[in-house]
């Protein structure tokens, strides 16, 4: 049913591509409003499990405009969870689509923009990444401050012009720290991917002020200050980055890091959450 939205055609309005998805998860759920969405990358799964009840569970391939989940360590369902402390609803997208899976940056941010049309006004993007500073070992969780977009791309399509310059929330990042104040936070640079990235690149991000260095959460960033959400970054830092550890890099690592990690960062994060 996901092709039924074509959003590869670009007579197709995204936007009503993403109420169209709205639409469908209302019906499907029996949730007309969802308050918060989250975006669950490699390492935290878990924490949709922490919130509360789940009312509802979705093959995402079930969704207008979504793909099934092409990465390992990512599921292929979107979950609907009663937040037990609040009583609100949020929308859990365990099934994200990477630029580098070539489909297209409207179905990489079509997740971002479904929440917003499904009432969502606060977004938690996640992902397991590479670290740059070697105080955070595998395993750390740090927040996102800001990013650096070396994707050569963006998702806003046409003269669309948006101030990023508060995009990952002080707010939001305060409430973070009140949970945990030993978290730290960074800058996170996306390069495309698939392939990791080259020692030279890592000193790169590096000079340019990069700490944490991955491939997805930038686009769907934009796209989420562009829909009016209000944005917290959480990265996972899974291995060092190339050059910095003399281990060569595989995604069994990442995998390995964000389960061991798994139980810490999802009980922050739902607990942030129900702070919301």
């Amino acid at each position: 049913m996901s092709d039924v939205t074509d959003l590869d055609d670009p007579t197709t309005d995204p936007f009503d591509a993403a109420r169209e998805a709205a639409a469908y998860l209302a019906r499907a759920t029996g949730v007309e409003r969802h308050d918060v969405a989250l975006v669950l990358g490699s390492g935290w799964g878990g924490a949709a499990d922490l919130l509360g009840e789940t009312v509802a569970e979705i093959p995402s391939t079930d969704v207008p405009g979504f793909s099934a989940a092409a990465v390992v360590g990512h599921t292929g369902v979107i979950r609907s969870v009663r937040i037990e402390a609040t009583g609100k609803h949020a929308l859990v997208l365990g099934s994200r689509t990477h630029l580098y899976e070539g489909r297209g940056v409207r179905r990489v941010v079509h997740g971002v923009r479904t929440a917003a049309a499904a009432g969502a006004t606060t977004v938690v993007l996640t992902n397991g990444c590479g670290g740059l500073n070697l105080e955070w070992t595998p395993g750390t969780p740090v927040l996102i401050r800001d990013h650096i977009n070396l994707t050569a791309t963006s998702p806003l399509e046409g003269a669309t012009f948006v101030d990023l310059t508060d995009l990952y929330s002080q707010r939001l990042r305060d409430l973070a720290h009140e949970v945990d104040a030993s978290l730290g936070e960074g800058v996170y640079v996306q390069f495309p991917g698939p392939h990791y990235e080259t020692p030279a690149e890592v000193r790169m991000a590096g000079v340019l002020g990069g700490d944490l260095v991955g491939m997805s959460t930038t686009l769907e960033a934009i796209a989420a200050r562009h829909a009016g959400l209000e944005v917290l970054g959480v990265s996972l830092v899974t291995n060092f980055g190339a050059g910095i550890s003399p281990t060569p890099l595989a995604h069994a690592e990442v995998l390995e890091a964000g389960a061991a990690a798994g139980p810490r960062i999802s009980a922050l994060l739902a607990e942030v959450i129900k702070r919301l």
